[in-house]
């Protein structure tokens, strides 16, 4: 009797630790619950914590909400018909009030079955518009075009926080044409840019030659017109030492106005009184 009571007290409690595991559910951070109750979705969805569900009826399902970031290929057409292989990373997340409907229609995932068809599509209409050449040079042109529809096809079910495209693969062929073009371009760039060079250097010379040439010719003028301007450069290079003038053009029966010669005065010898 004892021992058949004893079983009932286990039975019980392991049934109402059962009951207590299956009564309570936990939304861990940065996902959101679904409340399913006999294959019926609660319209609200759970914020992340704690709570209590009906045991063995209801399930919780969970949706992150947090950024997710998926790798994807798109086999595209360049404008003159080149093959390319674009390799993006998708990086997208759920609002909150779009939860319980991305649960209902792409069962919590929506990248493989929302997301990238819509980035490929649009990768594959804007490389269709350009050349090989133009899509390669033209990388961040192709990303913010591709986001931009991206986004309009999607829609506000889901929110695209950015597209990077990784890799544009071409054809081994197409990639030395595009390399050997770009090469010339780089030599033709770099001669142009030492004729330009050379034409402002000889530019510079010409200039400089006529500043000089300006210059001598107004420093001859003011020559002509002040001849005193000579004898005013003499004193500003004088030395301090007293000089003796030798010559002049202030000559007897001269009268002319020419400049004098300045000599330095030699310092005389004083007799010799010793008689020796």
């Amino acid at each position: 009797m004892k021992q058949g009571f004893a079983i009932v007290v286990v039975f019980s409690v392991l049934v109402l630790l059962m009951l207590a595991g299956s009564s309570c559910y936990t939304v861990n951070p940065g996902t959101r619950g679904v409340k399913v109750t006999l294959g019926k979705v609660d319209p609200r969805f759970l914020p992340e914590g704690f709570g209590f569900k009906t045991p063995f009826v209801t399930h919780i399902e969970t949706v992150p909400v947090r950024q997710e970031t998926k790798a994807m290929k798109a086999e595209c057409y360049s404008s003159d018909l080149q093959p390319m292989t674009l390799t993006v990373k998708v990086l997208y997340r759920i609002p909150e009030q779009s939860v319980v409907k991305m649960f209902q229609e792409y069962a919590g995932d929506p990248f493989d079955s929302l997301v990238a068809p819509r980035v490929q599509e649009a990768l594959k209409e804007f490389t269709a518009q350009n050349t090989a050449e133009q899509n390669v040079k033209r990388r961040e042109l192709i990303k913010t075009s591709a986001m931009e529809a991206s986004a309009k096809k999607i829609g506000t079910l889901l929110l695209l926080d950015d597209i990077v495209i990784e890799n544009i693969d071409l054809s081994d062929q197409l990639e030395a044409a595009i390399e050997a073009k770009m090469v010339q371009e780089q030599e033709a760039s770099k001669s142009k840019f030492i004729q330009d060079k050379a034409k402002v250097e000889a530019e510079t010379v010409v200039i400089k030659a006529r500043a000089e040439a300006e210059a001598i010719k107004i420093k001859g003028e003011a020559l002509r017109e002040s001849p005193d301007l000579i004898n005013l450069n003499i004193v500003e290079k004088w030395d301090g030492r007293a000089p003796q003038v030798i010559g002049g053009g202030g000559a007897s029966g001269g009268g002319g106005n020419g400049a004098s010669i300045i000599l330095p005065i030699q310092p005389q010898r004083q007799p010799d009184t010793s008689g020796r």
